[in-house]
């Protein structure tokens, strides 16, 4: 939860579940077998990652990495939260 793991090419954020695909067995497969092709992570720096976020976003750093996350990490507070900073605005 809060995770962010892509971007979007609108303003708005996307809530989606980060999982791998169940294993296929015992389907016929047909003769064109089609493989997922995944854009690498994007490797951010400290600065680079701190001009990205947003302000609802936070970053987390650890010796080993960078991570960025949502300030709120449950969606249905996220959206609370925006109507109340909407109302006051």
């Amino acid at each position: 939860q809060g995770m962010i793991v892509g971007e979007h090419t609108r303003e708005n954020d996307l809530e989606v579940n980060v999982l791998k695909g169940k294993k296929l067995t015992n389907i016929r497969t047909t003769s064109k077998d089609e493989a997922v092709r995944l854009t690498p992570p994007i490797r951010m720096t400290l600065e680079r990652s701190l001009a990205w976020i947003d302000d609802d976003e936070l970053v987390e750093v650890t010796p080993k990495s960078i991570r960025l996350r949502k300030a709120i990490l449950d969606p249905n507070e996220r959206k609370r939260s925006q109507k109340v900073k909407a109302e006051v605005a």
